[in-house]
């Protein structure tokens, strides 16, 4: 059973956090002010559930293995959804993330780099499905915003004879480029700005810093590895455009 009392001061510093945060989306009247507000109730009552369940299946390959293709369900699911969803995005979008979390997970368990286990194939693969989603998603909206802003010089080339991928291409690589800033940034002040969760929750859980270093190391490797590939494939899904899309809300 969870010590509640322990919990209670957790609970009031988050609430006190999403307050904080909604108050200041609506003083400056964005758009759907509250959302952060429910993703936090969400993630709270989604990490509650998965500490339980992982509590009875964290030794087991099988539970893991399934566990993880919820996760990338779901993953999958959100980022078509945020570019736009149809049920060629949909598919785009799991073939792209599955590409790239595939490659990244065998490179990693095939080398050594880390040892197959269903801890550390729960962990790491988490972590690849979580950021190949936010990959994804960055790159289907760059994209689209991309085109949709420069139709007309898209269009030129289509009247010009163009392929519709060829028209597209600079939109496209401009994309990859802006999708995997982020994760360029946190790679590269990693141990300067930036203390992964990877890194201290190894720590906390017992393992040394040398071998937390090392684990996240590989993370952040994987990652890009994973998210370079997805950005790219998802690209060329979306590429051949012939009309001009839908602006992204």
């Amino acid at each position: 059973m969870p010590n509640l009392p322990a919990l209670f001061p957790s609970v009031v510093g988050v609430v006190v956090l999403a307050a904080v945060t909604v108050g200041v989306l609506l003083a400056f009247r964005v758009r759907a002010a509250w959302s952060p507000a429910t993703a936090i109730l969400r993630g709270a009552i989604q990490l509650a559930i998965l500490s339980v369940i992982l509590t009875g299946i964290i030794t087991s390959a099988l539970w893991i293995a399934l566990a993880l293709v919820v996760m990338f369900s779901v993953a999958s699911t959100v980022a078509a959804r945020r570019i736009g969803w149809t049920w060629r995005t949909a598919g785009m979008t799991a073939s792209s993330m599955a590409a790239g979390i595939l490659t990244a997970c065998t490179i990693v368990f095939a080398t050594g780099a880390l040892e197959l286990t269903p801890r550390y194939a729960l962990a790491i693969g988490a972590i690849i499905i979580g950021n190949s989603m936010s990959i994804a998603t960055l790159t289907g909206r760059h994209f689209v915003s991309g085109v949709v802003d420069r139709w007309d010089e898209v269009e030129g080339w289509l009247a010009l004879g163009a392929v519709p991928r060829q028209s597209t291409l600079e939109q496209a690589r401009r994309a990859v480029r802006e999708a995997l800033v982020p994760t360029i940034d946190q790679t590269k002040t990693t141990g300067l700005v930036v203390l992964p969760g990877a890194f201290v929750g190894a720590i906390f859980g017992g393992i040394s810093p040398l071998d937390a270093g090392r684990f996240q190391l590989v993370v952040l490797a994987s990652i890009m590895a994973a998210g370079s590939i997805t950005a790219v494939l998802t690209v060329l899904w979306l590429g051949p455009v012939k009309v001009k899309p839908a602006a992204i809300r």
